[in-house]
């Protein structure tokens, strides 16, 4: 008979103490907007409750470890704040989460819905067609396709038995991606503009690793829109806002008129529901229910991007059906795409329709 020896159970960590503490203090960040000091805080205080940390490196340690590598700095005023460094870590970081592990590939590498005379082969095939280039014929098949035809001995290739290798387009791409920061992203207790960030991040190292020449611009938009920085995104918040559509659309199409590309288009991210107009020097407002004259606007927007070529495509991040029928309605007039999403599946949704590119850029 064999006996068995049973020990306690010792849970087995992953990796240096410093790199595991790291992973949650990123996490942190997206939630505390940036605010080092309350990240910290938090880190502390779970470290007190599930222990965190090992007996020979404590908090104390990993703090120090942060300002020698460069993620901490302090400010003017004293505070501990993080470093240029530490924000393109929670970039790619977020790229990891969103977008699974990427490599960078070649520059305007978008794909396109068509085949036909393009830059890149393909694995599809088709029969040959007068005036495709010799070099798209794969000899390969098209002597199989003799061999069965005509026998191995024959010597014969007639053009029935050509077969092209299609080739696909590539495009480069003018994207603007607007993010809804009105109050109703964090309402009911559900904290929206955390994810939404976390996709614009990933979205931004993205372009940068893997699509060189394509543009990415970034627009908030509440009672107003305005541009930010790829260094601002971890620091974006939610302010006491109503949501002005149709401001962030007509800060987007300004932005798209002014890029040279072509190929252009708007991701919105937003719980769908227009509040907000300006009017001169004052507000329209209205948060109960659908305004008409707020939507009749916004879809305005809709229909006027549509005719310059702006595709939309919005990213509705809440449940309300009166919502979605509207978004139905403003993704009609415009001729877009519409993703009624949850939080969790927003970044793998864009993706999907950011990398496959369904959205007929190239007519």
């Amino acid at each position: 008979m064999f006996g068995f020896l049973f020990t306690a159970y010792t849970p087995q960590t992953k990796g240096q103490p410093f790199d595991r503490l790291m992973d949650l203090f990123r996490e942190l960040l997206m939630y505390t907007a940036g605010d080092a000091a309350e990240a910290l805080n938090w880190m502390n205080e779970l470290d007190r409750q599930h222990k965190l940390t090992e007996p020979g490196y404590g908090m104390g340690d990993f703090i120090e470890d942060l300002k020698t590598r460069g993620y901490l700095k302090e400010d003017e005023e004293g505070s501990i704040v993080i470093t240029p460094k530490t924000e393109q870590t929670m970039r790619r970081d977020a790229l990891e989460k969103v977008f699974g592990k990427l490599k960078k590939g070649k520059q305007g590498n978008h794909k396109t819905t068509f085949a036909g005379t393009g830059e890149e082969l393909s694995a599809d095939m088709r029969a040959y067609q007068f005036g495709d280039a010799t070099d798209s014929i794969s000899m390969t098949e098209s002597l199989r396709n003799s061999h069965i035809r005509h026998g191995i001995d024959s010597g014969t290739i007639t053009e029935d038995d050509l077969v092209v290798r299609e080739k696909e387009h590539k495009s480069q791409t003018s994207t603007v991606l607007m993010i809804d920061i009105s109050h109703s992203m964090i309402l009911y207790g559900e904290d929206r503009i955390t994810p939404a960030k976390r996709v614009a991040m990933a979205l931004a190292e993205l372009v940068k690793l893997k699509y060189p020449k394509d543009t990415l611009d970034i627009i908030v938009f509440g009672n107003d829109a305005w541009e930010i920085s790829l260094k601002e995104l971890p620091y974006l918040q939610v302010g006491p806002y109503h949501t002005n559509t149709v401001a962030g659309l007509e800060l987007a199409m300004d932005i798209l008129r002014r890029r040279k590309n072509p190929n252009k288009q708007i991701f919105m991210i937003t719980d769908g529901k227009p509040t907000c107009l300006k009017e001169g020097g004052s507000y329209y407002k209205n948060s109960f229910g659908l305004d008409r004259k707020i939507v009749n606007q916004t879809l305005n927007m809709a229909a006027a991007c549509k005719r310059i070529k702006i595709p939309i495509t919005t990213f509705m991040i809440a449940r309300d059906p009166f919502l979605q029928q509207f978004v139905h309605e403003f993704t009609e007039v415009n001729g877009g795409r519409a993703f009624y999403t949850s939080l969790k599946g927003l970044g793998e949704y864009l993706f999907e329709d950011f990398e496959k590119n369904k959205r007929r850029l190239i007519r």
